[in-house]
């Protein structure tokens, strides 16, 4: 019996197809990918193709919840819902993935069109995306009134009108997206205080830690919840309880006293949602907001709290001094493999740039001298951001100086969202042990020899 309880409560994984076109990417890879949680916005990756000759490609899935998914060509996304065991056909418009236009690729990058071409009006992407419009060109006609001048009235009106038109529906987290969405334009209206906001959307209620519209008004609701001026613990010392033996214990029970946060999940929920508000605030030590991040990653009863603070840590010292660098395996000019790995045991000057950036091209002839001075002592891995590896290779063979390691970022556009590149060029320092030592650090032709030998001689 025990065993047949066990079974019952499994949630057991189920195949999701997505089978699709994407006109002008032929032969580009796509990548299907879910955030692990909707704070930190931290994508894993579910699964890659490589799109075919005439632009069609398939993914799939193994999903054991319905949940938000981005589908990404090169730095160009496009999200839709997807629920366990369905098969969806999408169609991406037309784009042109010219290089020449992706000089900085976070800037200048474009939403993906998606289409889902399906007559269902139960598809719950169907639901959504008509809900979305109705609620826009509410908001957008009647902001002023709604914000300004509270006109509760028009937002029964609204209720009215979505019932008409999705009262039959029966998807549950097509329920919860409407439900959470509208709870936005009661707090805008400020048709129920934040008290009875509280029992009407989170108290006794699951965290819906994958549903949007759910982790919106949450994170709405709640940002800068431990330092508002207005909020329930607006005289809890913040500082002092981060300098206590337990800041984490110390802060579950000062925010204990809030009577809408008496259930713990949702408390340390709240907790982790403050810290990461407060991180970069410089009034508080990083290192102890850190630490409180850490006890819930250890010690939270939450699998769904353990991931957020898990995903936060990542998000917040990614790329910091003694963290790990982003491994990669790269074309160097040979067309051989090369890893970042393999270079272990010196330190590592890694540059990105790109033939087509005239800074790039000045730097990398100031950066000559610092090989001939440092490369016996240091690995120079130079990273072109160029599509294709014949351009990098072109134009180094007409530098017959430019001796040292080149490679080519070619299809894996991810190093450069790893290494966040957002312009070029772009220097990072490792140490021998393959971690961060200084990011970003300093050009050729201002500041880089100085942190080489600072980095050499500690």
């Amino acid at each position: 019996m025990a065993l047949f309880f066990l079974v019952a409560g499994m949630v057991m994984a189920q195949k999701t197809v997505i089978n699709g076109v994407a006109p002008g990417a032929e032969r580009k890879m796509i990548h299907l990918s879910m955030y692990g949680d909707l704070i930190t916005l931290q994508e894993r990756e579910l699964a890659s193709a490589r799109i075919d000759s005439t632009g069609h490609f398939s993914l799939s899935a193994d999903l054991d919840q319905t949940i938000g998914a981005v589908l990404s060509i090169d730095f160009h996304k496009a999200e839709l819902l997807l629920e366990p065991s369905k098969t969806y056909s999408v169609a991406i418009a037309p784009m042109n993935y010219d290089e020449y236009k992706e000089i900085n690729p976070f800037i200048q990058s474009q939403n993906l069109d998606l289409e889902l071409p399906v007559d269902d009006p139960t598809e719950l992407n169907n639901l959504a995306g008509i809900f979305n419009t109705l609620y826009s060109g509410f908001l957008t006609e009647h902001f002023n009134a709604l914000y300004r001048e509270r006109n509760k009235a028009l937002l029964d009106t609204f209720r009215l009108r979505i019932n008409r038109h999705f009262g039959s529906a029966k998807n549950p987290f097509f329920l919860d997206y409407a439900a959470y969405k509208t709870a936005g334009l009661e707090q805008l209206t400020q048709y129920y205080n934040r008290a009875q906001l509280a029992r009407k959307y989170f108290t006794g209620k699951p965290i819906l830690y994958q549903n949007p519209e759910y982790m919106d008004f949450f994170n709405s609701y709640y940002s800068h919840y431990l330092t508002s001026s207005t909020g329930p613990l607006r005289k809890l010392d913040l500082k002092a309880l981060l300098l206590t033996a337990d800041p984490y214990a110390s802060l579950m029970k000062g925010m204990a006293a809030d009577t809408g946060l008496k259930e713990e999940p949702l408390r340390e929920l709240v907790l982790l949602k403050s810290m990461m508000d407060i991180y970069n605030s410089g009034d508080f030590q990083q290192e102890n907001i850190l630490a409180v991040i850490h006890a819930v990653q250890q010690r939270s009863k939450s699998t769904g709290n353990r991931e957020v603070a898990t995903n936060m840590i990542t998000l917040l010292t990614r790329l910091k001094p003694g963290t790990e660098a982003p491994g990669f395996t790269l074309l160097d000019r040979d067309q051989k493999d090369l890893s970042l790995s393999s270079l272990r045991g010196k330190p590592v000057v890694l540059g990105f740039w790109t033939t087509y950036c005239e800074s790039c091209l000045n730097e990398m002839d100031l950066l000559r001298p610092l090989v001939d001075k440092y490369g016996d002592k240091v690995h120079f891995v130079s990273v072109s951001a160029d599509r294709f590896h014949t351009t990098m290779l072109f134009f180094i063979n007409l530098k017959k100086d430019y001796t040292w390691t080149f490679v080519n970022i070619g299809e894996h556009s991810e190093v450069l969202k790893e290494y966040d590149v957002r312009t070029y060029p772009l220097f990072v320092l490792i140490d021998a042990e393959g971690k961060i030592n200084k990011y970003p650090a300093g050009l050729p032709g201002n500041g880089l020899e100085a942190d080489i030998q600072h980095l050499l001689e500690n």
